[in-house]
């Protein structure tokens, strides 16, 4: 079965973005709780959430290769060197970016770097996917072919998602449920 995907819709600044910081741990909540599969994890710290977050600039680590940015979460939680080569490589494969592995993320395009982030964030198999309108600074063309390219991801690698739009369309073709802020 496909794991769900909901977008969140609204126009700017009606805290679409804040609200999926505070998911994730990085904006603290003045009222509220936030809970995952019936746990409250409101005061959990974003690193033990277990939820992988893709911000719309990438926020790519500058100087390192397009598997060392893959790979990097993975180190962090000290996964075994061959593991950490296997799931680089399959995210690779997956996210279209075979063959640029060694490349510095410097050297990318705009849409090839927003694949390095996504499999990034998808690399240690986070059990919720977080997007803040991570294809809003592409142009129109190239965001529409990563719409479909995302959507055919999340549906590879049965990742749950919220994904934060002001886009309608993008909303429409990534999402199993919209719902919409004012």
């Amino acid at each position: 079965p496909q794991a769900p995907v909901t977008a969140l819709l609204g126009p700017s600044g009606c805290g679409k973005s804040t609200l999926l910081k505070a998911i994730a741990g990085l904006v603290p909540l003045r009222d509220g709780r936030i809970a995952w599969d019936g746990t409250d994890v409101t005061s959990t710290p974003p690193h033990r959430r277990d939820f992988g977050v893709v911000f719309q600039d990438g926020q790519l680590l500058p100087g390192r290769t397009v598997a060392a940015n893959i790979g990097y979460g993975l180190k962090v939680r000290r996964w075994p060197k061959p593991d950490i080569a296997r799931r680089t490589a399959e995210l690779l494969e997956v996210t279209d970016l075979a063959g640029l592995g060694d490349r510095r993320v410097e050297e990318l395009s705009g849409g090839q770097a927003q694949r390095v982030a996504l499999a990034r964030a998808l690399a240690p198999r986070p059990r919720l996917l977080l997007l803040d309108e991570p294809l809003s600074a592409l142009d129109r063309e190239l965001r529409d072919r990563l719409i479909v390219d995302t959507a055919e991801i999340l549906r590879t690698t049965r990742t749950p998602a919220l994904l934060v739009t002001h886009d309608h369309t993008e909303a429409a073709a990534l999402a199993d449920r919209v719902a919409v802020i004012a």
